[in-house]
Formats: C-alpha cells, sequence, structure tokens
C-alpha cells in the first residue's frame, strides 16, 4: 500500500517541479551589468523584500544607494546582510516616515543637502491593511493614499529639480496591475465615505491607480527634460506586503496551487 502510494507521488512531485522549473525559465532577467559607479539612487523601503533585492542589484554594480527607511535598526540589519553576499557600492541609511509628510520634507532636505546628484529615485514602498482597520497616517490621510501615493508623490517633487540637474536620471514608481480595480474617487480620496466594490482591498487599488496617473503627469511633465519616468509592477511575488491581511487557513490552502506555479521570490524578481 504504501509502496503504490509513493509510487504514484513520486512522479508526481517529479513533473510538477520540472512545471516549476519551466516556468522559472521564462521569467525575465536582468542582462546589464554596466557599473553604475559614482551614480546616486534612493530607494525607499529598502530595508525587505523588492527594496532589499534592488539595493543589493544596484550594490553589485558599484552604486550609491540611499536606503530611505523607517527603521534605522533594521535598515542596519538589512546593510550587514546584504555586506555578507556584495562588498562593492555604497550603502547609506536614512530615515523617513511615509506616514508622516513633515517626515518627508526633512529626509529630502538632508539629500539635497549632501547630495548634490541624484540619478534614480525608486519609490518602493508600500502598504496594504484591510481597509475595514480604517487606518489613518499622522496627517490623517488614509493609509493608502497616503503612505503608497501621497508621500512618494511629495518626495518626487521636492527632489525634481535635482534629478534634472543630474539628467540622464529616472523615476521609478512601484505600482501594480491591480491598479486596474482602481478608482479615483474625488469626493471620497480619503476613504470618508468607505469602501464599496468587490476587490478585497479598493483603497491598495486606488493608491495604486493613483500611482500609473501620477506616471502618466509626471512623465508628460518631464519630456525633454533628460528625466525619464516609469510606473512597473513586479508581478505576483512573496513578500511582507499583504503581512497585514486577515487570510484565512483554509483560503492559503486553496491560493497554494496558485502560488505555486505563478509566484516568484523577491530575489527572482529583481535578478
Amino acid at each position: 500500500m504504501v509502496f503504490g502510494i509513493v509510487l504514484v507521488l513520486v512522479p508526481v512531485v517529479v513533473v510538477l517541479g520540472l512545471v516549476r522549473k519551466y516556468r522559472e525559465s521564462s521569467w525575465g532577467k536582468c542582462k546589464d551589468f554596466e557599473s553604475l559607479q559614482g551614480r546616486v539612487f534612493i530607494v525607499t523601503g529598502a530595508n525587505s523584500g523588492l527594496g532589499k533585492e534592488t539595493v543589493k542589484g544596484l550594490a553589485t554594480r558599484k552604486a550609491r544607494i540611499i536606503m530611505a527607511c523607517r527603521d534605522m535598526d533594521r535598515a542596519k540589519a538589512t546593510i550587514e546582510d546584504i555586506r555578507k553576499v556584495v562588498t562593492t557600492g555604497e550603502l547609506i541609511p536614512m530615515e523617513v516616515d511615509l506616514t508622516s509628510l513633515k517626515s518627508v520634507k526633512l529626509f529630502a532636505e538632508e539629500v539635497l543637502k549632501d547630495f548634490p546628484q541624484i540619478h534614480a529615485l525608486i519609490n518602493n514602498a508600500g502598504v496594504s491593511i484591510p481597509v475595514t482597520k480604517q487606518q489613518k497616517t499622522q496627517d490623517g490621510f488614509e493609509i493608502h493614499f497616503g503612505v503608497n501615493h501621497l508621500s512618494h508623490f511629495l518626495l518626487t517633487n521636492l527632489l525634481l529639480d535635482r534629478l534634472k540637474k543630474s539628467a540622464p536620471s529616472r523615476v521609478v514608481i512601484v505600482s501594480s496591475t491591480l491598479h486596474q480595480n482602481g478608482v479615483i474617487d474625488f469626493d471620497n480620496l480619503n476613504g470618508e465615505k468607505g469602501f464599496t466594490g468587490k476587490v478585497r482591498n479598493p483603497g491598495y487599488c486606488n493608491s495604486k491607480l493613483a500611482n500609473v496617473y501620477h506616471c502618466e503627469e509626471l512623465a508628460r511633465r518631464t519630456t525633454g527634460t533628460g528625466v525619464d519616468v516609469f510606473a512597473v509592477c513586479p508581478g505576483f511575488c512573496y513578500t511582507r506586503l499583504f503581512r497585514h491581511s486577515d487570510i484565512r487557513w483554509y483560503q492559503y490552502v486553496i491560493f497554494l496551487p496558485i502560488a505555486f506555479f505563478f509566484m516568484r521570490s523577491a530575489t527572482q524578481v529583481c535578478l
């Protein structure tokens, strides 16, 4: 009986593993390893997930990276972890709390004071919290609209002149195809009337749509300045972004086959 089960399971596991490997082989990979020595990058949310892997990749190419993080202890721990595998590049932790517009302004002032050139701003940090928790930023904005959009919008505009002077330069906005489920309601930007719709987190989707609109308008306004603007979706990947989601155990079980075939790690996204 046991032998029969093993005889069936082993081929199934092998086939599933091969399918997974085939899918991984079709995922895109970075093929540009040109040195970025002397170029300055800012990465928000740099202490974990996609931000950490982005920093690691830039450090490999000898860039100077400003790691914009809320928790300096975690930022320093991340640097120690990266230094175990990457010894090149310059890693510069700087504090910014994206729930506070005052903190964003102070961060921008420090950057402008200490860095004559900025070659890339990567607006990576983000939150996803059930809207039922009704969380707000320190300034009273709905948490997704405030952190995912407003703080990055402010930061980008505060640094834009320096980016122009450092051209060729770029702004990269990490968004999501979930923007397709978003709605910009100017009478409900702060979620004061609540949220409707069937999507799991409408606040998050709305903020991602705001990211895309920001990208389109900024790209239009910077035409001919040497500043390129991009919005990117990292795809279906495993990070700490959805750690606050109230997902039931059985939903994880149902979701497992999809994750197995389609989910990538942060490392695989940033390769």
